[in-house]
Formats: structure tokens, sequence, C-alpha cells
């Protein structure tokens, strides 16, 4: 006797869920950078302001920066290299959110500068709260599309990068012993 196929819950499926995914991701980097690149002597001033970097690398840093998450933003918007971008997502973001934490943790009262206007602040706490939830939201984001990379209105789809999952029957299941 054939299994019998599982019912499909409602509800979005795992490419709907990743295309949410991608935009929402791709929509935090590409805000997040523009207002970094319109004024990067701000990006510098924050950068700087963390105080985790040697001065040599403060510049290169506040520079590349809004670069790398305009670049961010490209791929996950049009879903180019999608597995990359999420793996670069997750890393940037673990690294903002370690950088927010050890503010927080030494006691320094500066602004994120996570969507520009960085420098010192009298009251970061809520700064720092918003921004590790941000972070931990994106990394989430990010884990998700490693898992499921394959969304709608892709690039990667049109292109036949990934493909979508084919349901898989349960003789081609594994079967441990």
């Amino acid at each position: 006797m054939p299994p019998l196929p599982r019912p499909r819950l409602p509800g979005p499926g795992p490419e709907t869920l990743s295309t949410l995914a991608r935009l929402l991701a791709g929509g935090v980097f590409a805000a997040s950078g523009w207002t970094k690149v319109v004024d990067v002597e701000a990006t510098v001033r924050s950068v700087r302001a963390y105080d985790l970097l040697p001065e040599s690398l403060v510049r290169v840093t506040g520079t590349g920066l809004p670069v790398l998450e305009l670049g961010l933003a490209a791929l996950l918007l049009t879903g180019l290299a999608t597995r990359l971008a999420a793996a670069v997502t997750a890393l940037l973001s673990l690294a903002f959110l370690v950088g927010v934490g050890s503010a927080w943790a030494r006691g320094l009262s500066i602004e994120c500068g996570c969507f520009g206007n960085g420098g010192f602040t009298s009251n970061p706490v809520p700064g720092y709260v918003r921004e590790i939830a941000l972070d931990t939201v994106l990394i989430g984001l990010a884990a998700w599309l490693l898992r499921h990379p394959a969304s709608r209105f892709s690039l990667d789809g049109a292109l036949r990068l990934t493909t979508a999952p084919t349901p898989r029957s349960p003789a081609q299941k594994r079967v441990l012993p």
C-alpha cells in the first residue's frame, strides 16, 4: 500500500517565507548602507566611537562598511547568490551585535551609528536594545536563508542557481538503525 501524501499545512510555504526574509534583510541593509554612504565622515566617527579597532583601520572600515551593506542589499533584494549573501549577513550582523554589546558592557554612551548619526549620546540604552534586537532578527533571517535559499522573484531562480526543494518520498528518507 503506497504511503499517503502529507497534508499541506495552511500558510505560506518556504519559498514565500524566504522571499520575505530576503526582502526584509535587504531593505534593512539598503537603508543602513544609504544613510552611511551619504555621510561617510559620520560613519567614520561612529566606528571610532566604539573604540574597538586600531586607528589605522577606522577610516577603512567606516568607508568600506556602507559599500558592503549596499552590496549585500543588492544581492538580497535581487535574490542573487542568496546563500553567500545570507552567510555574510549572518557574520556582519553577529559582528554588529558583538560591537553594540561590547559598547554597552563597557559603559560607552554612544549612538549605534547603524542608520547614521553616530557619536555620543546621554542615554544609549534604548538604542543598544533596539540594535541588539535588530541584529538578532537579521541573524535569524540569514539562518533561514542559509537553509532555504530558494525564493520567489529571485535571480538565483531565474538563472537556475537554486531550485525549489522537491518533496522526498518516505522511501528516500534515511532510516537510522
